[in-house]
């Protein structure tokens, strides 16, 4: 099959889970900003930040690990499986009873002392899904899209139905026959109960791959896994610094008190979740990319493959931007009224994300050349001008700070990429190409904001316009050659 043929139906097959998937997961924002203020909702986002960090952890880089010595240097796919596994099972099973016995102490020096049980709900979820993700790796790896697709989709079909009992159906029905059911004091903890029995029903959904783990353990291998996978953990370490640090430190960086911080943190938050399509096309590319990266890493045209994909990536993005953005007077009704004050962000985290994808693009030249250490490197430069400017931007302009911050962050990432891609591993990436299509899109964005301010033209039919005008040009430069390769028309 067509090597882009390929890469864009894999792609698509994620995509269509994680697009379905996440969708129904996005949904339950405008659940929490309808029924929680926007400080409940605070809180939520904060555990959620440190449970990013603890996300990347766990799980050791071991998925990318799995992917490079599966098939290599003689070894077995089952045993580099059974291998990875058994490290990830005990590894995790040490984590949780840590944590559950530091629950209290924690709690406490994070200022969430009545709920010392988030901690443990979230400690499991973490694990749960740690030991998960090394599964869904060997489903990617061979090529199992749709049974992975429906595991994912299963397991946030269980959490948004769990979340809707739980705050919708027994909240509203608290003063009858759920009165029982219902616990006030509890409040956003129902969703962190509803995410820890979705992970327990995506695991045994998993069972058949968890079985793997009988192909015994390879001391050797592990440590070459190890080796090798451990930059990836600084790497994406590094990355949830960029993605998540704001909303982790936000509430002790702003200048307000504690329930304040965590209103801000809220709308924040809330804001930034519309960004949602922009992370949804990124994640279903990371799936099906890094397994198609490898795949084709002899090919001797490999280079110019790479290069337009990721042409094509930048021109599907561009587009993003414009529909979220275009179209923003919509996507606002996505969050509750409370949280609409900080809709101005929203162009500046999607730029941010392109920028990430892009980077996600780049890779490719420290994973293809065992150079993962200084791939890392790039990453932690990342993380450290993320933690400078948010130390300096978000006690001056609040959460708009952290945005300009989190695009700050993936655009210096990206180019630091680049140029250590074009001395470790030359791509002939069309740099003119790729920066037009960006250019293009925030222009058009611009100048759509003009045409509203001086001629009152409605928006949506405004947007529609400039809409129409980018998907023209992109089809007469690329989108039409890209159908063409795909096999499409």
């Amino acid at each position: 099959m067509n090597p882009l043929k390929r890469l864009a139906s894999q792609t698509a097959v994620y995509g269509l889970s994680s697009i379905v998937g996440r969708f129904l997961n996005y949904l339950l924002v405008p659940l929490f900003t309808y029924y929680f203020t926007p400080t409940e909702y605070g809180v939520v986002s904060e555990f959620y930040a440190y449970a990013g960090f603890f996300a990347v952890v766990l799980v050791f880089g071991f998925e990318t690990g799995y992917f490079r010595f599966r098939d290599q240097d003689g070894n077995t796919p089952d045993r580099a499986y059974s291998t990875a596994l058994r490290f990830l099972l005990s590894a995790n099973l040490g984590f949780f009873l840590l944590l559950l016995l530091g629950s209290d102490l924690l709690a406490n020096t994070l200022q969430h002392g009545d709920h010392p049980e988030y901690l443990v709900w979230i400690a499991a979820i973490l694990a749960l899904d740690a030991v998960g993700a090394v599964a869904f790796a060997k489903l990617r790896a061979q090529e199992k899209a749709l049974r992975f697709a429906s595991i994912k989709i299963i397991e946030i079909l269980v959490n948004v139905g769990l979340c809707v009992l739980f705050i919708v159906v027994l909240r509203s029905a608290a003063t009858s026959w759920a009165a029982g059911l219902w616990d006030p004091a509890m409040g956003v903890g129902y969703i962190f109960i509803a995410n820890l029995a979705a992970s327990l029903v995506k695991l045994l959904l998993l069972t058949p791959q968890l079985r793997g783990v009988t192909q015994g353990f390879d001391v050797a291998l592990f440590k070459k896994m190890l080796r090798y996978s451990l930059p990836m953990v600084i790497i994406g370490f590094a990355g949830i610094v960029n993605e998540m640090l704001d909303r982790a430190l936000m509430k002790y960086l702003l200048p307000g008190d504690t329930q304040a911080n965590l209103a801000q943190l809220g709308i924040y938050s809330a804001c930034y979740k519309l960004s949602i399509l922009m992370s949804l096309f990124i994640q279903a590319f990371r799936y099906a990319g890094e397994p198609f990266f490898f795949a084709h890493a002899a090919d001797k045209n490999a280079p110019k493959i790479y290069a337009d994909v990721l042409t094509y990536f930048v021109m599907f993005c561009a587009f993003i931007f414009l529909l979220v953005t275009l179209y923003l007077d919509i996507f606002k009704y996505f969050v509750g009224a409370a949280f609409r004050e900080g809709l101005f962000v929203v162009p500046i985290l999607l730029l941010a994300n392109l920028f990430l994808g892009i980077y996600v693009n780049l890779s490719v030249w420290y994973k293809l050349t065992d150079r993962t250490l200084l791939g890392a490197m790039v990453s932690m430069g990342g993380a450290v001008l993320t933690v400078a400017l948010l130390l300096w931007w978000v006690p001056k302009f609040g959460y708009a700070g952290a945005a300009w911050a989190t695009l700050a962050c993936y655009a210096s990432m990206a180019l630091a990429s680049y140029l250590l891609g074009r001395k470790y591993y030359p791509v002939p990436y069309d740099v003119r190409r790729v920066l037009g299509y960006m250019v293009f899109a925030v222009a058009l964005y611009v100048a759509n904001q003009e045409v509203i301010w001086f001629t009152g033209m409605h928006v949506l039919l405004s947007g529609t316009v400039f809409l129409l005008v980018y998907l023209v040009t992109a089809y007469f430069y690329d989108a039409r050659k890209l159908l063409q390769r795909v096999g499409k028309f």
